[in-house]
């Protein structure tokens, strides 16, 4: 019941709720404006930090990048491509590991070729044009047997563009990079018996590289060739499936193919070009100063191994015959080669559409 005694207390009370409430509700909302200001800031400063945090890692993350070789540590391919490292890490102002696998560990060059055009287990390596055909017909123009008139010749036409043309439609169809040229082994026909001349020559049962263009060549030279894989050579000279293959010292001397086939014939057919190669999905993703540093690396490293397989060629071929290993022949009809290729290689351009960078190579 309400009483009039009750009154003067209600309402003072009301008055002093009034009041208390509306300094309270004030009181709070200054409060939480506070509260949720400092959780903004403290929750950005943690964002930021994190962010920072990632970006550290990110940058002090290393990069590795894979090679493989089908020989050992004392091959010039190997060597090369250790320069190839040292220079890149020389270079490059950064974080970049090495990672080379040896002796055919990664399985063999065609397997290389899968891998790079797929950006899978290796990087970057040194193989045969020939090897890569199946991507890129044209490439293997580059090491056609008697392309090359000498030494010289055979480095004038690595030390200029003028193969770009070939490296280009590597890139468009197998998205494989040229980066450097090597090689220099000057090859010669190895068999398990002694050839002197043409006569001999003929129906030589002898391994050839992959690409079409090497079996024509020894084709018109009354050989009967056959490429069966780089792997099986050893096996097949000593099961008589083939008589012999054609090689450059270096190899010849590395997996000892002397035991099988002791008797060489300076035929010096081609001077080897051998590409270093790098897979464009990898180079893509590499950062900018690091992809500088690649190419520059890749045509030093080239022309350090140009030299030292030229050089280790004549020497090694002279071990194999001081050591009675092998018997080195002169082949006396060499300059009927040279007029047997020539339609063959004229044949071989125009069907690529090269038969202008033929010329060029040619007129060098």
């Amino acid at each position: 019941m309400y009483h009039a005694i009750d009154a003067p207390f209600i309402a003072t009370h009301c008055i002093f709720a009034s009041c208390w409430s509306g300094a309270l509700k004030q009181f709070w909302e200054e409060h939480m404006t506070r509260l949720i200001s400092a959780k903004t800031i403290l929750r950005g400063a943690t964002l930021a930090a994190a962010f920072a945090a990632t970006l550290t890692s990110a940058a002090a993350q290393e990069i590795t990048l894979r090679g493989a070789s089908m020989f050992d540590e004392n091959h010039a391919f190997t060597k090369t491509m250790e320069r190839f490292s040292e220079l890149v890490q020389e270079k490059y102002d950064g974080d970049v590991n090495f990672d080379l696998r040896l002796n055919g560990e990664l399985g063999v060059e065609a397997d290389y070729v899968t891998f790079l055009q797929q950006g899978v287990a290796i990087d970057f390596t040194i193989m045969a044009p020939s090897n890569m055909a199946t991507f890129a017909p044209s490439i293997p123009l580059m090491d056609m047997p008697f392309l090359f008139r000498d030494q010289a010749h055979w480095e004038a036409v690595l030390s200029s563009d003028v193969l770009q043309p070939l490296e280009q439609e590597l890139a468009d169809k197998a998205d494989i990079m040229v980066i450097g040229y090597t090689g220099g082994g000057v090859r010669n026909v190895l068999a398990n018996h002694p050839i002197h001349n043409l006569n001999e020559l003929a129906g030589f049962k002898m391994r050839v590289m992959g690409a079409p263009i090497q079996a024509q060549i020894f084709s018109a030279l009354t050989a009967a060739p056959s490429a069966i894989s780089y792997s099986e050579v050893y096996n097949a000279i000593q099961t008589g499936v083939i008589s012999g293959f054609e090689n450059e010292a270096a190899s010849i001397q590395n997996l000892k193919f002397y035991e099988v086939a002791p008797y060489l014939t300076l035929t010096r057919h081609a001077i080897t070009v051998r590409p270093i190669v790098m897979s464009g999905k990898t180079f893509r993703n590499l950062p900018a100063p690091l992809q500088a540093a690649v190419l520059e690396a890749g045509k030093e490293a080239g022309a350090y191994g140009r030299e030292l397989e030229s050089r280790e060629d004549a020497e090694k071929l002279q071990e194999m015959a001081d050591a009675k290993q092998l018997t080195v022949l002169e082949f006396e009809d060499r300059d009927k080669l040279l007029e047997l290729v020539v339609p063959v290689q004229d044949a071989y351009a125009d069907s690529l559409g090269a038969s202008d960078l033929l010329t060029s190579i040619r007129g060098m």
